[in-house]
């Protein structure tokens, strides 16, 4: 048998040494404040502002409009680091992230422009899609956005806009005649009302709110293109987004866990060994391990899927989102299960985790509209 061939490093890009610069803004501005932000329900404004400043909350933004201009596997592993540090942050990273996109894929020049290099320059965005009686069934929106001269008029009510409680900017999906439209709305302009959502379950810091907009009164310059096309035409491309970087939070969420449990159950003794050495200790690690693993590999194939244009995105974003936070809400169990009492403070990374990962199986698409979407594609596929 042949030797094994070493290979040559593979230089480092650009875009390598944009994203490690970026994780290392991340973990010193974090650091360990991400409990106390958790246990306060409220991030710092004037952290997002310098993370969005350095192009860290929408880093897939091209350079020409101030951005990093990172790929899409680039910007996930990105995420997965920030996630592991803390879910609000990542949540608020999602979040203008497919508000950055949502505009790169229907705005033209201008408004690229003008709403690319805000986002890249410490203005924050929230998209509004749920609605009370329209989360799953985003067809069911009642929210309207309507034509009148040279001006856009937007009526109804948002419900659990992630950065909400922060944004200077609302990316606001509705309905348009037959079909849907997106408006950019500033969070200040009349007819806005910004409720905030008391004691989210999980990411409390991320500036859930509910959005009230009665007659609000734009230019019509504020509406995106694509304006009257079917629903799920629409919405799918900032969703296919959203659902990616959720699942690379899963990844990181899933890392903090095994770094905690595995540093816990290296250290404790119970019964005079290590409880790593207790073999159904040993069995919760092996399983954190092959949870985070299978997560990432299926998050990197999505992210390729983006980067390289593959017909096969759509599904492999929603089955990057269904696995990762299944396996994240799951995995946060294990680690509690392993730390005991030491994961069960209110604010530690596991606990955290704990009540985090559950929010990630509901939002861009619950558990089971995710199987619904697999269902059909397993059966288009192999029946």
């Amino acid at each position: 048998m042949s030797e094994p061939q070493l290979r040559e490093p593979v230089p480092a890009t650009a875009h390598d040494t944009a994203r490690s610069e970026l994780e290392r803004l991340a973990t010193d501005l974090v650091a360990d404040r991400a409990d106390a932000w958790d246990l306060a329900g409220e991030l710092p404004r004037d952290l997002l502002r310098e993370l969005g400043g350095k192009g860290l909350l929408a880093a897939q933004v091209p350079a020409a409009y101030g951005g990093p201009g990172l790929t899409g596997v680039e910007n996930g592993e990105l995420t997965a680091h920030v996630g592991s540090l803390c879910s609000s942050v990542r949540s608020v990273m999602t979040s203008q992230g497919m508000a950055a996109w949502t505009v790169q894929r229907f705005g033209d020049e201008e408004q690229k422009t003008a709403c690319l290099s805000a986002l890249t320059s410490g203005r924050l965005a929230g998209v509004a899609f749920s609605e009370p009686g329209a989360g799953s069934d985003l067809a069911a929106m009642a929210t309207t956005i309507r034509r009148d001269g040279d001006t856009v008029v937007v009526d109804g009510r948002k419900v659990w806009v992630t950065v909400g409680a922060y944004a200077d900017l609302l990316v606001v999906f509705g309905r348009y005649g037959a079909g849907a439209a997106a408006v950019v709305v500033p969070a200040d302009a009349p007819g806005v009302t910004v409720e905030r959502v008391a004691d989210p379950l999980g990411c409390r810091a991320a500036g859930h709110a509910g959005i009230r907009l009665d007659g609000v009164r734009l230019p019509a310059d504020s509406l995106l293109g694509g304006a009257g096309l079917p629903t799920d035409w629409l919405v799918t491309s900032a969703l296919t987004y959203g659902r990616i970087s959720v699942a690379w939070g899963c990844v990181g969420m899933l890392r903090a866990c095994l770094r905690a449990a595995c540093g816990h159950a290296a250290t404790r003794e119970q019964f005079g060994a290590p409880l790593a050495e207790h073999q159904l200790v040993a069995r919760h690690l092996a399983e954190l391990h092959v949870a985070q693993e299978a997560a990432t590999r299926c998050c990197e194939y999505a992210s390729r899927c983006w980067d390289e244009g593959d017909p096969r995105l759509v599904t492999a974003a929603v089955t990057a989102k269904h696995l990762a936070a299944g396996q994240a809400t799951r995995g946060a169990a294990t680690a509690v299960q392993v730390m005991a009492s030491a994961g069960a403070r209110d604010g530690g990374p596991v606990a955290r985790a704990y009540r985090d990962a559950k929010l990630m199986e509901i939002i861009e698409g619950s558990n089971e509209i995710s199987q619904l979407l697999l269902g059909k594609h397993a059966l288009a596929v192999w029946s």
